[in-house]
């Protein structure tokens, strides 16, 4: 089992910028992956932004591409997500994630993110 905590989200206006922490229990192999989704009231979990464990190569949604960028501690098991240029429409639960590349088994509680225009 991996249990992942997420943190740093909040309330912030448009054109704010923000970071969020999500810290794995433990990393079982080097080939999983660690992502951030999202969650809008009434629409489905989109990707937004996934790294892999093992050479830190990154891929991002097309939303957020240039103004988000993940990143990853390895020696503390931890994922950060650096938003920039918040938009109302990236309000949204942000939810860590951690798996085997493209098939991801484990999630976080999920964190509020709210941009106010």
């Amino acid at each position: 089992q991996v249990q992942l905590v997420e943190s740093g989200g909040g309330l912030v206006q448009a054109g704010d910028s923000l970071r969020l922490s999500c810290a794995a229990s433990r990393m079982p192999f080097s080939s999983y992956a660690m992502g951030w989704f999202r969650q809008a009231p009434g629409k489905k979990r989109d990707f937004v932004a996934g790294i892999r464990w093992s050479d830190g190569t990154t891929n991002y949604a097309g939303s957020v591409k240039g103004r988000f960028a993940i990143s990853r501690d390895n020696a503390n098991n931890t994922v950060y997500l650096r938003m920039t240029s918040l938009k109302p429409e990236d309000t949204a639960v942000y939810y860590c994630a951690a798996g085997p590349v493209g098939a991801y088994a484990y999630w976080g509680q999920g964190t509020q993110v709210t941009v106010s225009s």
